[in-house]
C-alpha cells in the first residue's frame, strides 16, 4: 500500500510488478549458471560432449555490443557429428542454431549472451597461448562424463585410423586413436579423461596423444568409433 501511495499507482499494479516474470528472468532460467543458486546443466552428457568440441575446434566470439557467438568447426564429410553438435547446443541453451558452409567444412553457430557462462575458458587469442583451466563445476561434470568429453575431443581434433609401420623389414598395421592440439592444458585434460576411463595412452609427438593398445582401442570403440 505504501509503494502504491508513493508512486501514485493502483495496488493491483504494484502486485503485478512483484509477481510478474520478467523477460530477463525467463532467459536466466535457461542458463543454469545464472540462477540464484547456480546449477549444473541438466544434460551432463551433452555438456561434456560440447565442451570437448569447444576445446578441440570451437571458438566463442565476444565483441563489444554484440551477442556472443559459439562456433564449432566441423568437417563437411561427417554430417552425423554436425547433428550431434547442433543437438547438444539446442539441449543446453540455444533456441536457434545455424550452419554456415565453407570449403570442406561447416561452422555450427549459435548466439546467446549466456554461452560465456557455460564456457568460461573464452578469451582473446588462440587457446594454446593462454591457460585453459576447467572451473570446479566443469571438472565435476568431466569426472562424471569422461566418455562424452573424449567423444567431443576426438570428434573435433581427433582421428581413428589404421597406422602402418615397418619393423625389421616386416609390415604391420594396427588401429589407433590420435588427438592433436597445440595447448598443453587441453592435452592434459584429454589425458586425464583417458586415465579415468582406463585407456592407456602416450604422447607420440609433443602436440599429440596416441591410444594404440588393442584393449584401449576396443574400449574407445564402445563409445567413439569411426567418424561418420
Amino acid at each position: 500500500m505504501q509503494i502504491a501511495h508513493e508512486f501514485g499507482v493502483a495496488r493491483s499494479t504494484v502486485r503485478v510488478w512483484c509477481t510478474a516474470v520478467l523477460a530477463t528472468d525467463a532467459v536466466s532460467e535457461r542458463c543454469p549458471r545464472c540462477r540464484l543458486t547456480p546449477e549444473l546443466p541438466a544434460d551432463l552428457t551433452g555438456y561434456a560432449y560440447l565442451l570437448g568440441q569447444y576445446l578441440g575446434d570451437g571458438h566463442l566470439a565476444i565483441s563489444g555490443g554484440r551477442v556472443p557467438m559459439l562456433r564449432i568447426a566441423c568437417t563437411a564429410a561427417y554430417p552425423a557429428i554436425m547433428d550431434e553438435v547442433e543437438q547438444a547446443m539446442r539441449t543446453l541453451l540455444a533456441k536457434s542454431v545455424c550452419r554456415v558452409g565453407m570449403p570442406g567444412c561447416f561452422h555450427v553457430k549459435s548466439y546467446s549472451k549466456h554461452w560465456p557462462c557455460l564456457f568460461p575458458q573464452h578469451g582473446p587469442g588462440p587457446k594454446h597461448l593462454r591457460p585453459i583451466v576447467l572451473a570446479p563445476w566443469q571438472q565435476e561434470i568431466v569426472d562424471a562424463e569422461p566418455r562424452a568429453l573424449l567423444r567431443g575431443l576426438i570428434h573435433s581434433d581427433g582421428y581413428r585410423g589404421v597406422n602402418c609401420v615397418t619393423v625389421r623389414g616386416k609390415d604391420y598395421q594396427y588401429v589407433r586413436y590420435l588427438f592433436s592440439n597445440e595447448s598443453r592444458d587441453i592435452l592434459r585434460i584429454c589425458g586425464d579423461a583417458l586415465d579415468r576411463v582406463g585407456a592407456q595412452w602416450r604422447y607420440n609427438r609433443p602436440n599429440s596423444i596416441s591410444v594404440a593398445k588393442r584393449d584401449s582401442v576396443a574400449l574407445l570403440d564402445t563409445f567413439i568409433g569411426p567418424k561418420c
